[in-house]
């Protein structure tokens, strides 16, 4: 069987306690099958982010996965994620000037943006240099956006652009409609995290669905 098209992108939890998180996150990243991990963090000063981070790091990167970060608050991310060792960092649409920091991390680290409300402001994000566009993460509030709208807006920007679209899908069962958007990635969240068999069953899980998908496509 080719190996699926759609790649499978992690979403944690905020994590307050990195060292309590981190067998969770090796467990999922030790499949081989995660190509990047988003890794929420509280508001907090850049040192205690950067410790949160490298506590974590070698947990998703010494398997092949990318670490993403992300924090609430006014961190400035460009730096926390040069000192943690970080492949790249996530914005939340209107939280940071995109373009100042595309230029911050240059062309060493990624930078994903997320929290998109409009099309408007999806394409802003492509235009300010972007590496990725998440639709459909939970919001600050824990809340989700409806499923049909991140399908419709996944759909619409992977037919049209060619920046690399990731789509949240909040449980298992969401899987197969988002793969048919042709997302290049597909997110889960608590769907791997609170997975009753663990966080490896729930990624073997996720990438059969992935692939029994687009032998239908």
């Amino acid at each position: 069987m080719a190996e699926p098209a759609a790649r499978l992108y992690l979403v944690t939890p905020v994590i307050e306690d990195a060292a309590a998180f981190a067998p969770r996150l090796a467990e999922a990243c030790a499949t081989g099958q995660v190509a990047a991990v988003l890794l929420r963090l509280p508001k907090a000063d850049e040192r205690t982010l950067v410790n949160h981070i490298k506590v974590l790091a070698s947990a998703a990167q010494e398997h092949g996965a990318a670490l993403i970060v992300s924090a609430f608050g006014d961190a400035d991310l460009s730096i926390v994620a040069g000192r943690a060792g970080a492949d790249g960092v996530h914005a939340m649409s209107g939280q940071f000037d995109l373009k100042e920091l595309r230029q911050q991390l240059k062309s060493e680290r990624a930078l994903g943006v997320g929290g998109i409300r409009t099309k408007d402001e999806a394409m802003s994000a492509g235009e300010a240099g972007a590496d990725y566009l998440l639709f459909g993460e939970p919001r600050p509030d824990g809340t989700i956006p409806a499923l049909e709208s991140v399908i419709e807006r996944a759909t619409w920007w992977a037919e049209i652009f060619e920046t690399p679209c990731v789509a949240y899908a909040p449980d298992l069962d969401a899987i197969p409609a988002l793969v048919a958007t042709r997302a290049e990635f597909i997110a889960l969240g608590d769907a791997v995290w609170s997975h009753p068999d663990g966080p490896a069953k729930a990624v073997a899980a996720a990438m059969a669905l992935i692939g029994e998908q687009e032998a239908r496509d």
